[in-house]
């Protein structure tokens, strides 16, 4: 029996189940990477992925802890969709931050900021393959390397944990910006983006700290590269 049909056993599932009248259930993972996949799907992969943005902006705006009583162990994140619930589990966070926009994307506003004090309009931080319709300001001073696991988090919709998963390609193309004034096996404790110097907050490590860091939290051995020590 291959691997993503053993887990459907082992969990108790069936894709398309109706547990009552009128309703379905439907169960999904997501990758280091961000992708989104039916959770038993043999091969996952950037082709067997979901790819439309329009079905990725329904679903991951629709993102939330799993508080229905039916499988939140295995499955600690719900999108419902009416009388569907689509049920899913994720490597280390459901929110992945694969993209930067740029400048002046359509759809960013002139705000402040909290974290840098600027009114100009946020650069935008995109995620889950969602283009500009799935996409926060970026924050250069809340990025948090976890020490314990090497990887990159940034602040993510508060819906979906307030924590996003950084991409391996993200953080290996931002590692030089980072510094260690803290020595070495410390989190970097400042951030050069633009010009600017950002010395780091490091408050979401107590919000990953707080939830085990998400399901996985097992670092390079699930191929995600951690930020190197420039």
């Amino acid at each position: 029996m291959r691997p993503g049909l053993l887990r459907a056993a082992a969990c108790g599932y069936r894709q398309g189940q109706s547990p009552a009248p009128g309703t379905r259930e439907y169960f999904y993972y997501i990758d280091h990477r961000g992708q989104l996949f039916l959770d038993d799907a043999k091969v996952k992969n950037f082709i067997t992925c979901f790819k439309d943005e329009r079905f990725l902006t329904f679903f991951f705006e629709r993102l939330r802890p799993n508080r229905s009583g039916r499988y939140e162990a295995a499955f600690p994140y719900l999108s419902p969709c009416g009388r569907e619930r689509n049920y899913v589990r994720c490597e280390d966070r459901p929110v992945v931050f694969t993209r930067l926009l740029p400048p002046g994307t359509t759809g960013t506003t002139s705000t402040t900021s909290s974290a840098t004090g600027s009114t100009a309009a946020p650069q935008m931080l995109s995620y889950c393959g969602g283009g500009e319709r799935l996409a926060v300001p970026f924050e250069p001073p809340r990025l948090a390397l976890r020490p314990e696991n090497g990887r990159l988090y940034h602040p993510a919709p508060a819906r979906a944990g307030g924590v996003g998963l950084v991409s391996s390609a993200l953080a290996d193309e931002w590692s030089q910006a980072f510094e260690y004034g803290a020595g070495a096996g410390r989190p970097p404790t400042h951030f050069t983006w633009r010009g600017a110097r950002y010395e780091l907050s490091h408050e979401l490590l107590a919000l990953l700290r707080g939830d085990g860091g998400g399901p996985a939290g097992r670092g390079d051995a699930d191929g995600v590269g951690g930020v190197g020590r420039g």
